[in-house]
């Protein structure tokens, strides 16, 4: 047992929509200050108490947090979300959760924003996220980056959810180059010392 075993953890949803020209995730942005400080990222939160379940698998209980958390934040409700991946945080972290990804369609429903939680959320493509990442407009955490990542290889919100199921498992490791912080997991660097960050197997 390490003290991984040990840490709090959080449930997030990756909502998609299908658009004209294949699908769309929400993003939305959180305020300048506490955790992710005016960062762009995925309805979700810690796991409470009424998020947990006797016997439960923890990816149950972060999976009923990724509910609420969605309904709390933006006003959506969402059902049977699929397991997606699973992120340990770095020694390094300042705050450390373990944090478990989820995909989700999302309802046709207005958006209806959690005071001081969220300050503006959006509709746009992994690709289109990626894209103000990379110009310096928007601020994106690492896990957030893979995922939208991982997102741009598919056309439709329905290969998506297909391809999702199984966690993968990303344990993160800190690593400082030359160019700057490197962030390693198991077969992948992302680079992130200067903008448009790079993700290299390795």
């Amino acid at each position: 047992m390490t003290d991984l075993d040990h840490l709090p953890v959080a449930g997030t949803a990756v909502l998609l929509r299908s658009t004209p020209d294949g699908f769309a995730v929400l993003l939305m942005r959180r305020p300048d200050r506490g955790s992710f400080a005016g960062a762009w990222v995925f309805p979700g939160g810690k796991v409470e108490p009424s998020d947990r379940r006797a016997g439960a698998e923890e990816s149950d209980d972060a999976r009923r947090a990724a509910i609420r958390e969605t309904r709390e934040e933006v006003g959506l409700t969402i059902a049977d979300p699929v397991l997606l991946s699973r992120w340990q945080p770095p020694a390094e972290a300042p705050i450390r959760i373990r944090t478990w990804f989820f995909l989700a369609g999302a309802p046709e429903a207005d958006l209806r924003f959690s005071p001081g939680e969220v300050v503006d959320a959006v509709w746009l493509s992994p690709v289109e996220a990626l894209s103000k990442h990379a110009t310096g407009e928007w601020t994106l955490f690492p896990p957030t980056w893979v995922t939208l990542h991982q997102l741009s290889r598919f056309d439709t919100a329905e290969d998506a959810l297909a391809s999702a199921g199984d966690a993968q498992h990303f344990a993160t490791r800190v690593v400082q180059s030359p160019q700057g912080t490197d962030f390693e997991w198991e077969g992948l660097r992302l680079r992130t010392g200067s903008l448009p960050w790079t993700i290299d197997p390795i």
